[in-house]
């Protein structure tokens, strides 16, 4: 199996340099940009299994990125980071969207990161029966 593609969104200079480095491993491949508007352009250019958006950005917020990433893939994981608790509402976003509340564990985010991995092998083993049976 492939790496797992992130793309990390974070204004904070420091804490995106600090949080991406602590997101690489050998199963990963990091992305790291500002804006996101910088995102967008980056999706655009490939496809990322997971993104990972700060809520406050400077123009469009971290919400709207994911919403418009969950419009054109429904189905896509997308975390949400804050310094300030939410949850409700995650749901009506899409059954893969999670909040993690800053500062987060590494730790926390490993474990959501073995939910994206199982669901990607899913994916995956689904795909591989459908093209042996059709």
């Amino acid at each position: 199996m492939s790496p797992l593609s992130i793309l990390y969104v974070e204004d904070n200079d420091d804490l995106r340099e600090i949080i991406g480095t602590l997101f690489e491993g050998e199963d990963r491949s990091i992305t790291s940009c500002a804006t996101a508007e910088d995102a967008l352009g980056l999706m655009a250019a490939r496809r990322f299994d997971v993104l990972v958006t700060d809520v406050s950005l400077p123009g469009i917020s971290g919400t709207e990125l994911a919403r418009r990433l969950l419009q054109q893939d429904p189905e896509h994981w997308v975390v949400l980071c804050s310094g300030y608790e939410f949850r409700i509402g995650l749901d009506t976003l899409g059954p893969n969207v999670r909040a993690l509340l800053k500062p987060f564990d590494i730790e926390e985010f490993d474990r959501l990161l073995v939910d994206v991995q199982a669901s990607r092998r899913r994916a995956e083993a689904t795909a591989g029966n459908a093209k042996q049976l059709g």
